[in-house]
């Protein structure tokens, strides 16, 4: 399976099996730097993923059926 057809979830799951077999260290040069490069197209693939939904939630339709912007307010 192609990392970009992954969902959120499974592409995190991949990420965090990559990451629990190089915290373990016993990992050959070659196979850790397949890793790491591996490790970094799935983050790359869940920031896509996360900024998309982020676009998504931008916009609102209020009750009117208007768009209108989305912000999230954090608490202080």
């Amino acid at each position: 399976m192609e990392n970009n057809n992954l969902t959120f979830e499974q592409a995190m799951e991949k990420l965090e099996k990559i990451v629990e077999q190089l915290e373990q260290g016993d990992v050959p040069l070659e196979q850790a730097i397949q890793y790491y490069k591996e490790g970094m197209q799935l983050s790359k693939v869940c920031h896509e993923k996360l900024k998309n939904v982020e676009n998504e939630m931008t916009e609102i339709l209020n009750e009117n059926g208007e768009s209108e912007p989305y912000t999230v307010e954090e608490e202080s």
